[in-house]
């Protein structure tokens, strides 16, 4: 095999160090360094590499060319009791976002339920990573986000709405979170991306080419189609245009077709938002007992026919194999590590 061929693992501290000494040497501050490294090495180990690592390039990409700012200007307005506005300064989504998150797990402890809107940040990751965080502080996590138009509307072809995803994170006893994290399009584009740098195909079904027609070749593809297919995309249509509603025109931000191309016009700002609802289970009747009925859930459904996971659960076995193994780095992803640890003048991540 040549060098251009090899699947190469990781260690996850290595990638997290790498990952760290890259952000520091574009300016960001450490704090904010080693939370979005965190993040990306973090939503690997869970086997989403459409948002993992892989991302990184782009973000520091687009350091580069000044669209996300190392440093800033984060403004917080608390608007209400139990609502607040988040500026996010054009700063990296994903740290805005977690700022925005903890914001609302504190204001849901303190009146029971919190709403945090987040306006003109940038690409904030795996949602995924924020409902878990207040499912492991006891709270009850749900988190939007939106893109630029990336996916069809059912009956159309032409792309409008982005990939919109959705999670939901509920505490369970003895145990991590129980997390749906899904995007409203059949997948997420992120994957027609990497797709694209390691010359995979796509399955059938997920994506149309130019004139409306399936596409399996991911450099064909020009709209993913939303979530449920050809005959039931409208659900998850309806979905996107929704989560759009809440993280667009909510926050004061652009929707769809208005929001520059996370991988085009790199010099443009995105402007882009996001939604947290934070709820504290224990100022309702079955609170005190939730995780345990979750964790009774979880051990009834694994004893049926067929041994049903929760969701968030085959993301916990791909960390605990990953953090065993390492984490796969495709060969294309590799290259673009080691150009871009040439560039910054950092060495690359030690290979596991």
């Amino acid at each position: 095999m040549t060098g251009s061929t090899v699947l190469r693992h990781c260690a996850a501290p290595a990638l997290r160090d790498w990952g760290r000494r890259c952000l520091v040497a574009m300016d960001v501050p450490d704090a904010d360094a080693a939370c979005l490294a965190d993040s990306l090495v973090q939503t690997s180990l869970w086997g989403v590499d459409s948002h993992g690592i892989a991302r990184l390039p782009h973000y520091l990409n687009r350091l580069a060319r000044g669209s996300i700012l190392a440093r800033p200007d984060v403004r917080i307005v608390r608007s209400g009791p139990a609502t607040a506005q988040v500026h996010g300064g054009q700063g990296l989504g994903i740290v805005v976002a977690h700022r925005a998150n903890r914001l609302a797990m504190d204001i849901a402890r303190e009146t029971g339920v919190a709403a945090v809107g987040v306006s003109d940040s940038s690409h904030c990751g795996a949602v995924g990573l924020y409902s878990r965080a207040a499912a492991a502080a006891g709270l009850v996590g749900l988190a939007f986000t939106h893109s630029d138009s990336i996916a069809a509307p059912f009956g159309g072809h032409v792309p409008f709405l982005g990939t919109n995803p959705i999670s939901v994170a509920v505490p369970r006893q003895d145990g991590p979170p129980v997390c749906l994290d899904m995007a409203s399009t059949a997948i997420p584009w992120n994957r027609v991306m990497n797709a694209r740098r390691e010359g995979h195909a796509l399955p059938p079904g997920v994506a149309l080419d130019e004139a409306g027609r399936d596409a399996t070749d991911p450099q064909a593809v020009r709209a993913l189609r939303p979530l449920g297919g050809p005959q039931q995309g409208y659900k998850g249509y309806g979905l996107a245009l929704m989560i759009e509603l809440l993280c667009g025109p909510l926050n004061g931000n652009p929707f769809g077709p208005h929001l520059s191309p996370m991988y085009e016009q790199l010099d443009v700002a995105r402007r882009l938002g996001a939604f947290f609802i934070v709820i504290d289970p224990a100022r309702f009747a079955g609170g005190p007992l939730l995780g345990a009925a979750v964790a009774q859930m979880a051990g009834e459904l694994a004893a049926q026919p067929g041994q049903p996971r929760m969701p968030g659960d085959p993301e916990q076995a791909a960390q605990a194999q990953r953090l065993r193994d390492g984490i796969p780095v495709e060969p294309g992803l590799w290259q673009e590590v080691l150009l871009w640890s040439e560039r910054l003048r950092t060495p690359p991540p030690a290979l596991a």
